[in-house]
């Protein structure tokens, strides 16, 4: 009896032994784990980083805001009224005679008074215009180019010193972007009114019909910004104070759809008559038009890439040459055609008198056609 509950004595105590060697190895490990872990003072930095970064962006974005308004205060120093009939004020932007000039926008792109605007806006080539500056000093101003294809028109006032705009590169521009409109939207109580938005799309193509005529302007930039009448020949600017686009129209049934012409078409005119005073427009003889344009006159007219002549100019330039109506231009000297704008922006760089090489296509037949540039009348 006595030998049993020793035995039993004896097991207890070795359980004992066990679970104290157990908690004793347990809280042992426990405790070397807990003091080899390393607490990253980088965890409670995080939150202040967090925080640092917040107030920075809340300060970026507060930095840029004010460098964009500083931005766009300095632009409209640019921009100018312009109207095709005079006020019989100092300025066209007469109260009382608003509605009757008919007020428009344009810029100023140098210093000796040359102003950009669109063709609607100023007239044709050789036409009078009236143009207020942002000071209020109003002036005569001429026409000496325009393009109705475009919509576009530079004028020439007697003036010097001007503060002008800084030209961006409408090639590079993204959809998405953020862009501002500035203009004349309906007259004296609205002037230099500037709106904001984003490149909504590139390259469109819209249909225009007026007085039982249509006509297509292609290679557009879509943007929400706001464009009323009087914005026309305004500039599209991005938050950098570039001009990227002049704007021309609106989808009157519907809201947040404008367009405006890419800056690049016109640089080359615009370089000439500040370099030369002067600019020789060189033309090839044809109408034509690009791939998103020629559904609009055949369905059945399909190319993937080029520029389809839909017709020769009688004694022009292309005429009497191997070039016929129907054909693709693919290439302009070596360079790749897309749309009816890459033509036009390289045309504007030659001369009457240069000789440019075509590459078409006729069918299944791949040729190069060489012609002589004539002068644009």
């Amino acid at each position: 009896m006595n030998r049993k509950k020793n035995k039993s004595n004896g097991k207890k105590v070795l359980i004992t032994f066990f679970v104290l060697i157990f908690l004793w190895i347990f809280v042992f490990y426990a405790y070397i784990t807990y003091k080899n872990i390393e607490i990253n003072p980088s965890n409670y930095q995080t939150t202040k980083i967090i925080s640092t970064i917040q107030e920075q962006t809340v300060e970026s974005v507060q930095q840029n805001s004010q460098k964009v308004a500083d931005v766009i205060e300095e632009l409209t120093e640019s921009v100018v009224g312009i109207s095709k009939l005079k006020s019989a004020g100092s300025s066209i932007f007469s109260k009382s005679t608003e509605e009757e000039l008919g007020l428009g926008t344009g810029i100023i792109i140098s210093d000796n008074g040359y102003i950009l605007s669109n063709e609607h806006v100023t007239g044709s080539k050789f036409s009078k215009c009236y143009i207020t500056l942002e000071n209020g000093n109003n002036y005569d101003g001429t026409v000496v180019w325009s393009d109705s294809d475009l919509d576009l028109s530079i004028s020439k006032i007697n003036a010097k010193n001007l503060k002008y705009t800084i030209l961006g590169d409408s090639s590079k521009i993204r959809v998405g972007e953020s862009v501002f409109a500035i203009g004349n939207p309906i007259g004296f109580e609205f002037r230099r009114t500037v709106t904001s938005g984003i490149i909504s799309a590139k390259n469109r193509s819209i249909k225009i019909e007026e007085e039982n005529r249509a006509s297509y302007m292609t290679d557009l930039i879509q943007t929400d910004a706001t464009i009323n009448p009087g914005n026309s020949g305004g500039p599209l600017i991005l938050p950098n104070g570039e001009v990227i686009g002049i704007n021309t129209v609106k989808i009157s049934s519907a809201e947040g759809i404008g367009f405006a012409i890419p800056i690049n078409i016109v640089k080359p005119i615009i370089e000439s008559f500040k370099n030369t005073g002067e600019f020789q427009e060189a033309s090839i003889g044809i109408y034509a038009y690009d791939k998103e344009v020629v559904p609009y006159l055949d369905s059945n007219i399909n190319f993937e890439k080029g520029i389809y002549v839909a017709q020769i100019t009688k004694n022009g330039a292309a005429d009497n040459t191997e070039l016929r109506e129907g054909d693709i231009i693919t290439k302009i000297d070596g360079i790749e055609l897309d749309t009816m704008n890459d033509l036009r922006q390289y045309i504007y760089t030659k001369k009457p008198n240069d000789e440019i090489v075509l590459d078409i296509t006729r069918g299944k037949i791949n040729r190069q056609i060489k012609i002589i540039l004539g002068r644009k009348q």
